[in-house]
C-alpha cells in the first residue's frame, strides 16, 4: 500500500500548508531533538517535510496502515540533518518503507576460504544505495539521547550521496576530505578501544562497527544530546555543525 499523505493534500490550495499547524505542533513537542529550532527555523523544517513527503513515496509492510502522524513524525525527524543543505541531499531515490516492527534481511557472508554463508539479520533500520530507506515503526518510537533510528538511516543516505560508504559524505565548501577523515578516524579510532574497554559512552557501541555506523550513530548523538557528544569529542562535534550547518547545543 502506497501512502502518499493523501488526506492532507486533498483540497490543496496555493500557499495553503499541506502539515497542519497541529499536528506540526504535536510532532515537534515529542521528539527532544527538535528543541534547538527556533521558531523561524521549526517553520522552513515543515516546509522541507512537506516537500519530502510530496517527493517520496511510503509503503506500510506487513500490514502496517501508515497515519498522517506517522508520515509527518518520520518526515521531520528525516529533513532535520538536511534543513540547511536541502531536499537535493536524497535525490535519486523515492521509497521509504516502514514495517511494525524489526524486521529481517537476508544476509551472505564469505569467510576466509570463499565459502558462501547465508543467514537472516534481524534489524531495525536498512538503507540501500540507490534504494528505499526502511524502518521499524516500533524502533522510531524508542528514541533517546544515543538512539534514534530515522536519523540514523537517513545518516547512511547522506553517506551515500557521494558513493563509498565510508562515513565521509558529500562534504560542501568549506570542509576538506582531509579534515574530515583526518578528526573521525581519530575519533572513531579511540572510540572503539573504548568500548573495547567497557567504558559507557553517550555514543551507541554500535559506531564501533564501521567508520560508516560512526558517523550515523554520531548523526543521532549530535541531534539528541548535543552537549554529551561535545564533551566527548569536540572537534568532531565542531565539525559535525560546520557539516550539518547546525549547532543543536542547548541555548540559554
Amino acid at each position: 500500500m502506497k501512502v502518499f499523505l493523501s488526506s492532507l493534500l486533498q483540497g490543496l490550495r496555493p500557499r495553503r500548508p499541506a502539515i497542519p499547524a497541529e499536528l506540526w505542533q504535536q510532532t515537534l513537542a515529542r521528539s527532544p531533538v527538535f528543541q534547538h529550532l527556533r521558531d523561524p527555523d521549526r517553520e522552513r523544517l515543515r516546509e522541507l517535510s512537506q516537500q519530502f513527503l510530496r517527493t517520496k513515496q511510503f509503503t506500510g509492510a506487513s500490514g502496517l496502515e501508515l497515519t498522517d502522524a506517522m508520515l509527518v513524525h518520520i518526515a521531520a525527524q528525516a529533513c532535520l540533518p538536511i534543513l540547511e543543505l536541502g531536499l537535493s541531499a536524497y535525490r535519486d531515490w523515492v521509497g521509504v518503507i516502514v514495517y511494525p516492527e524489526e524486521f529481517v534481511i537476508p544476509r551472505q557472508i564469505v569467510d576466509e576460504i570463499g565459502v558462501v554463508h547465508e543467514y537472516d539479520d534481524t534489524v531495525s533500520g536498512e538503507a540501500w544505495e540507490g534504494g528505499p530507506v526502511i524502518l521499524s515503526w516500533q524502533d522510531s518510537q524508542m528514541e533517546d539521547e544515543s538512539y534514534n533510528v530515522i536519523i540514523h538511516e537517513f545518516a547512511h543516505k547522506l553517506d551515500m550521496l557521494n558513493g563509498e560508504v565510508d562515513g565521509v559524505p558529500a562534504l560542501h565548501s568549506g570542509l576538506q576530505e582531509t579534515e574530515w577523515t583526518t578528526t573521525m578516524l581519530a575519533c572513531y579510532e579511540d572510540f572503539c578501544t573504548r568500548v573495547d574497554l567497557g567504558e559507557e559512552l553517550v555514543l551507541d557501541p554500535y559506531g564501533a562497527e564501521h567508520p560508516s555506523e560512526f558517523f550515523a550513530v554520531s548523526s543521532e548523538t549530535f541531534f539528541a544530546n548535543s552537549r554529551g557528544l561535545q564533551a566527548l569529542y569536540p572537534a568532531w562535534h565542531t565539525l559535525l555543525c560546520r557539516y550539518y550547518r547546525q549547532n543543536p547545543l542547548p541555548r540559554p
